[in-house]
């Protein structure tokens, strides 16, 4: 969203914002939902009792049909294996371990390339994401891919749980859906297309909370949706003021959810908490049956699990190698996805009786917590490097409270522009803090290879303060 639009929007009375937030709902429902998305749930939920047979049979088909695609018509592939013929490097294109690993790095730098040449990109729907590495990207799909992509949604992360896209729900996100320095609610907006309510992440402070409570309430929301770090916050001041509310489920993503977490949602809404993954590049996909197993869904993406540079002690957990299946027109093909995980290798069916593949554990999702100078508490600002942003990744190190460092690896098209921006969002949602830019060549990963998009560096006195604040403690 340019400048302008967003100084419109947020000087736009409630009930004009409300508007605003629909029009928008109405615009991705007619992308995510058509005639056919019941059909597409039924067979999402008949797939999966297919036996391991059908579901070899499948994926063996519709990679060869990404694979042949990409090399066809995709001009990165392509001129990666007229390369190799040129060089005469034996190694068929037709099996998947002699294609290269994929970096975040390269799709960054030219994700056009990656684009099949007979899509025409103005019937198609370019979403961005920075993801949890920090480092932009865009990613275009079809209206077909997306109704394929959003029926696995309702079929797994919504009918798993006994709810559905028609029911009122509350999702927790990144979206600036009003001016972080605004004291007074309301701090959400109703999306009427979706029957969403959408709700800011960047002021769950104890002095606001008692307000999301209501909206809750007045809004009959029937499931809640949204960062663990965001419903735990409110889940927490629910159970001190002693207000329950009882909702169906509440469902997490972007962030793993920790037992202690679960157990504080579960209480203060009186349902399951369950955790879920996924990016927008739609390569992985995986939700959590009510046996507590996260499942992987095989349509979406082929798994591998690179424990290579890792030692034989560390060796049952790696980095996440994703090739997708559901999105043809922009094959990922090998691409490291920047998490980390364990997959489960027992062949014994899940309790639940689906025979979709189980993952054991994800890492290096875990970001630190930022904390405002006035008390709010938020986990993540990704949204920050969304967008058209000329940078190649960026991290941010909160080095006190009221100071704010952002790493960045520019392009060559980087500018005062830019940099104002990067400044500009961080405190739209930060309020006062100084924000301190640093150009560096290369941001360096964790010992175990995983980059973290958040570092806090805060003492304990200054935790101590936010604490007096009314900030939440979440670690």
């Amino acid at each position: 969203m340019n400048d302008w639009f967003l100084w419109t929007y947020h000087h736009l009375p409630w009930h004009a914002k409300n508007i605003a937030a629909s029009v928008r709902g109405a615009y991705l429902r007619q992308w995510r939902y058509g005639p056919e998305t019941q059909k597409l749930i039924e067979a999402a939920v008949e797939r999966e009792q297919w036996s391991q047979k059908q579901w070899s049979e499948y994926k063996l088909a519709r990679l060869g049909h990404v694979l042949e695609r990409a090399v066809q018509r995709v001009p990165y592939y392509r001129q990666y294996w007229s390369e190799r013929r040129r060089k005469g490097q034996k190694g068929s294109w037709e099996y998947l371990e002699n294609w290269p690993i994929l970096e975040k790095k390269t799709v960054r730098e030219n994700p056009a390339a990656f684009l099949a040449d007979d899509c025409d990109v103005r019937r198609m729907l370019c979403e961005y994401t920075s993801g949890t590495t920090g480092m932009p990207l865009s990613i275009w799909t079809t209206r077909k891919t997306q109704r394929s992509w959003f029926a696995l949604f309702e079929a797994r992360w919504r009918q798993w749980n006994g709810v559905s896209r028609g029911d009122r729900w509350a999702i927790l996100g990144g979206q600036l859906v009003t001016a972080a320095e605004r004291r007074r609610p309301p701090f959400w907006v109703w999306n009427i297309a979706l029957n969403q309510l959408y709700m800011s992440s960047y002021h769950l402070s104890p002095e606001f909370i008692p307000y999301y409570l209501d909206a809750l309430e007045k809004h009959r929301i029937t499931y809640l949706w949204g960062y663990s770090s965001s419903l735990h916050a409110i889940a927490q001041e629910a159970l001190r003021l002693n207000r329950r509310l009882q909702m169906k489920v509440a469902i997490t993503n972007a962030e793993p959810l920790f037992e202690y977490q679960r157990e504080t949602i579960s209480a203060a809404f009186s349902c399951p908490a369950r955790e879920t993954y996924g990016m927008c590049e739609m390569v992985a996909a995986a939700s959590e049956c009510k046996s507590d197993q996260l499942h992987f869904w095989p349509e979406v993406g082929l798994v591998e699990v690179d424990t290579s540079p890792l030692s034989s002690a560390e060796a049952a957990a790696g980095d996440l190698i994703c090739t997708g299946l559901l999105n043809a027109d922009m094959p990922l093909i090998r691409y490291r996805v920047g998490d980390r995980g364990i997959m489960d290798g027992s062949s014994k069916l899940c309790s639940c009786g689906r025979s979709l593949p189980v993952l054991s554990s994800i890492e290096g999702r875990i970001d630190d917590l930022l904390y405002a100078p006035d008390g709010r508490v938020f986990g993540r600002l990704d949204p920050v490097f969304k967008g058209n942003l000329p940078i190649r990744a960026a991290q941010i190190i909160q080095e006190s409270l009221g100071e704010v460092r952002v790493r960045y690896v520019p392009t060559a098209e980087f500018n005062q522009e830019a940099a104002k921006s990067i400044t500009r969002e961080i405190k739209l949602r930060m309020g006062k803090v100084n924000v301190r830019l640093e150009e560096v060549e290369e941001i360096p990963a964790q010992a175990n290879g995983k980059f973290r998009a958040v570092i806090s560096q805060l003492t304990p006195e200054e935790k101590r303060m936010c604490k007096q604040k009314g900030a939440i403690e979440f670690r």
